[in-house]
């Protein structure tokens, strides 16, 4: 998680591919906005037009799974942390949402979803989407914030498949250099 400078790099918020090929998340993604996500990715490299093509997908999907991924890649990999984290945000309220949980994530409790079952598409997306979460308040200096988070991905998954003890060594790493 760290890479050659000592930097924090992501493998957070990598919901895998299977994920996003799952029927539960490709399920009434309208044809124009499928549309203005490949477009999206075809002008990657002209950062308006991506974004305009983005911004065009979520007026006709606001709420679909593929689009919140779709913008939250872009903003992660342009290095716009603070857009990143509200579409994580967004993300959660989502996953939630899907997950029938509370909308906080720190009131969501262990049984309130098949956490343990990591081939239960919902649950997985969740954590993965808390795991992003994580991820973003540790890049942002928001440390307390981040180990909560990853704290609460060990409650609801003791046997660490989705990482956050990973997280949660990192950011010991990142406080120790703090106090050096």
């Amino acid at each position: 998680m760290l890479n050659g400078d000592g930097a924090l790099r992501s493998e957070a918020f990598d919901t895998g591919d299977e994920i996003l090929s799952s029927p539960v998340f490709g399920a009434g993604l309208p044809a124009e906005a499928e549309r203005h996500l490949r477009e999206a990715a075809l002008s990657y490299h002209l950062d308006d037009i991506a974004e305009q093509h983005l911004f065009e997908a979520r007026r006709l999907a606001p709420d679909h799974v593929a689009v919140l991924i779709g913008l939250y890649r872009f903003y992660f990999y342009k290095n716009r942390l603070q857009n990143t984290l509200e579409i994580a945000r967004t993300c959660l309220i989502r996953a939630a949402i899907d997950n029938s949980l509370p909308l906080d994530w720190r009131d969501v409790r262990k049984g309130d979803a098949d956490f343990a079952n990591y081939e239960a598409v919902l649950p997985r997306f969740f954590m993965f989407v808390l795991k992003g979460y994580a991820y973003l308040q540790l890049r942002l200096g928001e440390y307390e914030e981040g180990r909560e988070a990853a704290q609460k991905l060990l409650e609801l998954d003791p046997t660490d498949k989705v990482g956050a003890t990973l997280l949660l060594s990192v950011l010991a790493e990142m406080e120790a250099d703090d106090v050096d």
